[in-house]
């Protein structure tokens, strides 16, 4: 895993083979934020990076001049590689161990951008109630954006702030928007 641009591009992320991640392969990475360069300005955005596991997302954001990146996960052992290697990198990375949805029924902070790479063999109803507790408890500033990564044999179409969704492989990145 590599983070694919910014200041920190070509930087390696090694992380133990014991975590229980999935990581968004470069390519869909890549990809990603080929999409979000031509519709956001990095600097100016307030990002919550939800399944964070070893930070791919969060550090890529982080690499492109994002400057308030907030990365949440409950394993413990990806919060201590996400903290071992924000030191090492000497990077600001605001790190929260809780569980996705506890988090998000208890947070105060908002974002523009929210970012979500849960477990694939989710359940739809588990994807529909990340978008769901967003919208409700109002987490995205104005004009935000959701983007929930998921299985090619997933659909989130049906949700009402659904606005597309992007295929690379088998991964999948369907955009909400903020107002329905």
């Amino acid at each position: 895993m590599r983070i694919v641009s910014g200041r920190l591009k070509g930087r390696r992320l090694i992380a133990p083979k014991k975590l229980p991640v999935r990581p968004t392969t470069d390519m869909a990475k890549e990809a990603l934020f080929n999409i979000l360069n031509n519709r956001i300005r990095f600097q100016e955005l307030e990002v919550i990076d939800l399944f964070a596991g070893i930070g791919s997302i969060s550090f890529e954001f982080i690499s492109r001049g994002t400057q308030r990146v907030t990365a949440v996960d409950a394993n413990i052992d990806c919060i201590k590689f996400l903290t071992k290697t924000s030191e090492e990198l000497d990077l600001d990375l605001d790190i929260i161990k809780s569980d996705v949805f506890e988090f998000l029924e208890k947070t105060t902070l908002k974002a523009d951008l929210i970012f979500a790479d849960p477990p694939y063999d989710l359940p739809t109803e588990e994807f529909e109630k990340i978008e769901n507790i967003i919208r409700e408890r109002s987490l995205l500033n104005e004009e935000g954006v959701l983007i929930i990564e998921h299985s090619k044999h997933t659909s989130l179409q049906h949700i009402n702030t659904y606005s597309e969704q992007r295929k690379y492989g088998n991964s999948v990145f369907s955009f909400f928007k903020t107002q329905s």
